[in-house]
């Protein structure tokens, strides 16, 4: 298999509900107005607490600083699995599943903090520029590797990368057993051709930015029966969308699109308390029991928590795996 370090410098980024109104303009721009702007990744991924936006350097300047946002200190570089020519898996299982034994478990022993994004066509694995020479030594056995430039693909061996840094040596942690909470929404995983993003304008803006939908501002201890969660990605030319069936009755059914088996998903978010972003092998925690039993899982990272989608008709194997993942529903142990 081949392993691409994609040719995008990207920051990770939050915007706060009470200042969206301040981005509006700079977000409609990236999502609409392609013509407009030289961002080539761009997601934008609304949650109860706030909007986490990731995004390229040429993206990240249409975002001016202000007190409602956050901005996390590293670069971070998007590495991408292509399997026999095509980024999709022969294996059964799709998602963060198909990597979690090669990719995301090796770099969570090697202390290296990840951040997911799954999208219809792919999983992308965010990784800290810093840490980039041991991500190149820790999967170099494993994959070819190659680093995208100026649309060329150029092979990377461990040397190249390492320039004599040594890997990290420290400890490794105790596993943190995160509490994993189940709202009761049935989620989408869909695309469209971005060519008719202006067919659907209004309908995104009003989801996205004005959409008063039932539990939006409720608190998420308050009330999980159903939780706000909108995922949208712009990435090189290709839309991604993952929206619960309430939001999807919204848009024209002809526009969007999903897998020929119209498959629902169903969440599970990670963390009680905001995760950060230092913490190694969260990701890894919840992706491995799932590859053990080949049962397919999107993975969201956003800037408070994780966001784990797993198959609708599998969601009884979570249940299962209660005593590795700590399941909570309303704080409560599922038994």
């Amino acid at each position: 298999m081949d392993l691409h370090i994609l040719d995008h410098k990207l920051r990770v980024t939050s915007i706060s509900k009470t200042g969206l109104q301040q981005y509006t303009h700079p977000l409609i721009k990236l999502i609409f107005l392609r013509n407009r702007t030289r961002c080539k990744f761009f997601s934008l991924t609304e949650t109860p607490e706030n909007y986490t936006v990731v995004l390229d350097e040429e993206g990240f300047k249409e975002l001016q600083p202000s007190e409602h946002l956050q901005v996390e200190g590293s670069t971070w570089l998007p590495l991408n699995v292509v399997s026999n020519g095509n980024t999709s898996s022969s294996s059964q299982a799709v998602g963060v599943t198909k990597i979690a034994k090669s990719v995301i478990a090796p770099l969570a022993e090697q202390h290296v903090s990840v951040f997911m994004l799954s999208t219809y066509q792919t999983d992308f694995i965010l990784v800290r520029e810093k840490d980039l020479s041991v991500v190149v030594e820790t999967l170099v056995e494993e994959f070819n590797i190659f680093r995208e430039e100026g649309g060329e693909s150029v092979p990377v061996h461990s040397q190249d990368a390492c320039n004599g840094l040594q890997r990290n040596g420290r400890e490794v942690p105790h596993a943190t057993v995160h509490p994993v909470l189940i709202p009761e929404n049935q989620f989408c995983v869909m695309s469209l051709d971005p060519d008719t993003l202006p067919a659907i304008a209004t309908t995104l803006i009003d989801v996205l930015f004005y959409s008063n939908s039932p539990k939006e501002g409720a608190s998420v201890d308050q009330d999980m029966k159903c939780i706000k969660f909108f995922s949208f990605s712009l990435i090189d030319g290709y839309v991604s969308l993952v929206m619960d069936t309430e939001a999807q009755r919204q848009f024209p059914a002809d526009l969007l699109f999903t897998s020929s088996s119209g498959e629902l998903w169903r969440m599970a978010r990670i963390g009680g308390q905001p995760l950060g972003f230092d913490e190694c092998g969260i990701v890894a925690q919840i992706s491995q029991p799932l590859a053990d039993s080949d049962i397919s899982a999107y993975y969201i990272s956003t800037f408070s928590f994780d966001h784990a989608l797993v198959s609708h008709f599998a969601h009884s194997f979570c249940f299962y795996t209660h005593n590795i993942l700590a399941l909570r529903i309303d704080g409560q142990m599922v038994t």
